[in-house]
């Protein structure tokens, strides 16, 4: 059995014992509450910054010690986030199990964890939802009751399985129960208590994702087995690089940085994958990969998904390497053919160290002269032909891959023993939270936000994803904006050349207003834009949607996300649950409760394949990772000892 402290909200708790236990687990008291691990007491509410949680939590009790409110807020601004139903506390030292067994040592070497190991420390129940038991199947949660248990009422979850059949949990077992996440099914069918149905759905679950954790595992096990190159520690060189970054590095970029410095400097094949909400800071930390193999005189391509990406990695990069000797060049159709004749010829040659690029890097004729890093910018974005192409770059080169798309905390977790992930989740320094609006079309609301974010000499983006009526949608918006604002165009049928111009002259602020398609969505990153206003904003998938908006908000001063629909449009259920989302979801770190709604709405298929979304929609997404974890963690056990 492991080591937790299980707190839901009517649950009564010593506050003096509650304290204890928190210095047993290894938590530090403090006077505030700001890094894992630590615990602050004032009055009747105690926040506890527990091992593996995204955010602090504060617990607040009545006079009779009742539990009344479970929320996390935010560590820096005290802002509340999110309102909880039941938290799960692990101690700080991973020991999971009981202190002194053998099989807590062997699990924590191995990540030899079992089914009953929660991955979610969050148990967000409320009256009606389905749940899964991992012994006893999906059922009904009915609420809270309270029980007789040797002369003492004990609080238990109240199940209702088929046939109308009651189970009850007692609270002290919950982590045995999580919320069933259906990926847009119909409602699941309630198990029969006692049946070995649920056993049987279990074990072909398990086959599956026995099949695919010995995929992950083959694939990094033939990587380990190939030799790499070893880069040479950082020396002072990589210090002055790192000195010259313009901003503080965050705690989680920092970790990142060395995460894969750590890599490359092992010898063997690096495929690391960096996962970071929109505006964290994965740049910099590839930019500091980058500089590390060119200092062992190395080449490095860097792959991104559309011209206008590659164009303003190509300046940053640029602008960042200036005081070092350095060979940039850029391949994309905003290079004349010429050109790219010439920088294909540099590059075989060894004469350039970056190449900054489309699939065109993907291309038959690209031939490097020491290829040391591969780059590769939101690769989810690419065809199948370039991902066969991407899967022989890994078994020759190292790789480090860049997301946005967040996963959800559970499946990252659960994927640890199997790929090499890195994770920024901390916001940059005086980053605020985008101010978001889901509102019917309206004229004067569109005037009075162009007029606020020209006035204070800031730039605005309106997207509108159809290139056939752009321009008519251009014209009304000059009726809309201040007499002298300057407005342009920007879409992917643009010849290129022109489309090259308007995003540089957007970018150096000869432009109010940039009327735009999706083009947008990756990578452009200018600080004076701090309005987005997205036009039929129910046609955009949720993830899609979290991306634009990321494009404002990268300043010290208040961004703002319009989000229109049309007036009396009728919407489906899933546009209504990606726009609620979206304007629930707007505090600083959301990229993963908005990972997770995503999947709600538009299923796994896209993250783990078909086959595996449905062994999810089987058991649920909670006890999928859970077993993925387990199983994971059972080969790797096997593999060591064999």
């Amino acid at each position: 059995m492991f080591r937790s402290i299980k707190l839901y909200i009517g649950g009564q708790v010593a506050r003096d014992e509650l304290l204890s236990r928190l210095a047993e687990f290894s938590y530090r008291r403090q006077e505030n509450t700001s890094e894992e691990g630590d615990f602050s007491c004032r009055g009747n509410i105690i926040d506890i910054y527990p091992f593996t949680f995204e955010f602090p939590i504060r617990i607040e009790l009545d006079v009779q010690d009742i539990i009344i409110s479970v929320r996390t807020f935010h560590p820096l601004t005290g802002e509340i986030l999110f309102p909880h139903t039941m938290t799960i506390i692990l101690p700080v030292n991973h020991s999971f199990l009981r202190r002194g067994s053998s099989e807590s040592l062997e699990s924590f070497r191995t990540g030899l964890f079992k089914e009953d190991v929660p991955l979610d420390n969050f148990v967000d129940l409320a009256q009606g939802d389905f749940i899964v038991h991992n012994q006893h199947g999906i059922g009904k949660f009915l609420g809270f009751e309270k029980i007789k248990v040797k002369d003492k009422l004990e609080p238990h979850l109240a199940i209702e399985y088929e046939n109308k059949e009651k189970l009850y949990v007692p609270a002290s077992q919950m982590n045995l129960v999580q919320k069933y996440i259906s990926f847009k099914t119909r409602s699941p069918k309630l198990h029969k208590l006692g049946s070995k149905q649920w056993e049987r759905t279990k074990l072909a679950v398990r086959k599956g994702i026995q099949k695919l954790a010995w995929d992950l595992l083959t694939l990094q096990a033939m990587r380990m087995s190939l030799s790499g190159f070893c880069y040479s520690p950082s020396n002072e060189m990589h210090r002055q690089f790192e000195e010259n970054f313009p901003f503080e590095e965050t705690p989680d970029q920092a970790r990142a940085c060395q995460e894969v410095s750590n890599d490359m400097e092992k010898g063997k094949l690096m495929d690391r994958l960096l996962c970071g909400d929109v505006g964290y800071g994965k740049t910099e930390v590839a930019m500091r990969a980058a500089f590390k193999a060119i200092i062992d005189n190395k080449q490095v391509a860097y792959l991104v998904p559309t011209t206008i990406l590659a164009q303003q990695h190509y300046e940053n990069f640029s602008g960042r390497f200036k005081d070092f000797a350095v060979n940039i060049e850029m391949l994309s159709r905003f290079r004349t053919p010429m050109e790219q004749k010439e920088i294909i010829r540099n590059l075989s040659e060894g004469r350039v160290d970056i190449i900054i690029g489309t699939h065109r890097l993907l291309s038959d004729d690209i031939k490097f002269k020491d290829l040391g890093l591969l780059i590769i910018d939101e690769e989810q974005r690419f065809g199948v032909k370039a991902k066969e192409k991407l899967k022989a770059f890994r078994l020759s080169t190292d790789v480090l891959t860049l997301t946005a798309t967040p996963i959800p905390r559970t499946l990252y977790m659960s994927l640890m023993g199997a790929k090499d992930l890195s994770l920024i989740n901390t916001p940059p320094q005086n980053r605020l939270p985008i101010k978001t609006v889901v509102i019917e079309y309206d004229d004067d609301i569109i005037r009075e936000a162009l007029d606020r974010e020209l006035k204070r000499k800031g730039q605005v983006y309106f997207i509108h994803n159809r290139v056939k009526d752009i321009e008519k949608l251009k014209r009304k918006i000059a009726l809309l904006s201040p007499k002298d604002a300057r407005i342009e165009i920007a879409h992917g049928q643009m010849p290129a050349h022109e489309l090259a111009s308007v995003v540089t002259s957007f970018t150096r602020g000869d432009i109010d207003i940039l009327v735009s398609t999706m083009i947008v969505e990756s990578g452009i990153d200018i600080p004076n834009v701090n309005t987005i206003i997205i036009n039929n904003a129910y046609s955009f998938g949720l993830s899609d949607l979290h991306q634009l908006r990321g494009r404002v908000g990268r300043f010290n001063r208040p961004a703002y996300a319009y989000l229109f629909i049309p007036r009396d449009k009728l919407l489906d259920n899933d546009a209504k649950r990606r726009l609620e989302a979206i304007a629930h979801f707007t505090q600083l770190g959301a990229g993963f409760h908005i990972a997770m709604e995503d999947l709600e709405i538009r299923g796994a298929g896209n993250l783990l394949g078909i086959e595996q979304h449905g062994f999810i929609v089987a058991v649920g997404f909670d006890l999928y990772c859970r077993l993925l974890r387990e199983t994971i963690g059972t080969f790797k056990h096997y593999a060591k000892n064999n």
